[in-house]
């Protein structure tokens, strides 16, 4: 039971996250709870001693803080900053959070680089019948859920909780 909650809720959240990011320029926050509680409920069951689940909470801690400078600074948006937390917090403080903050960083430029490709064409796209969401046509932000949930799909075999179901 722990290890199919293991298998499907993250990666089920970053999902639900980067389509809804893509569709409507927002991660619903119920996404970021949801990731939170479950990793509270899930990892002391997957044989997390207390000691490995507060640095897990405190890597979520420090990657908050650094999200929500971004996020004063106007350089991140408020969900992209809860989800970025969320993950982190399974992570842990490891190399596997190293491996996602370089992921998202990474995929977060390709998603950039490709949605203003895709909106400086977006006139070609309708003329040619190809409908767009508009949301990612005449909005000035970037889905970056889309990076989030890509690089947590990427790096989530290398987590401890992963890495706890598999039996490693």
């Amino acid at each position: 039971m722990v290890q199919a909650a293991i298998f499907i809720i993250f990666p089920l959240c970053l999902a639900v996250a980067a389509v809804s990011d893509l569709l409507t320029m927002t991660i619903p926050n119920r996404v970021s709870a949801i990731l939170l509680a479950s990793f509270l409920i899930v990892a002391p069951l997957a044989g997390l001693s207390v000691q490995e689940i507060i640095l897990h909470v405190m890597a979520g801690l420090v990657v908050f803080s650094v999200c929500f400078s971004l996020f004063a600074m106007n350089a991140m948006g408020g969900g992209d900053a809860k989800l970025m937390t969320a993950a982190a917090v399974w992570f842990g403080w490891n190399q596997a959070l190293l491996l996602f903050v370089v992921y998202v960083g990474f995929i977060g430029g390709a998603v950039t680089l490709l949605v203003l490709m895709i909106r400086s064409r977006a006139d070609t796209a309708l003329a040619i019948g190809i409908r767009l969401p508009e949301s990612l046509c005449s909005a000035k932000k970037i889905p970056y859920g889309i990076a989030i949930g890509i690089a947590g799909f990427l790096a989530f075999p290398n987590s401890p909780l992963m890495q706890a179901a598999l039996g490693h």
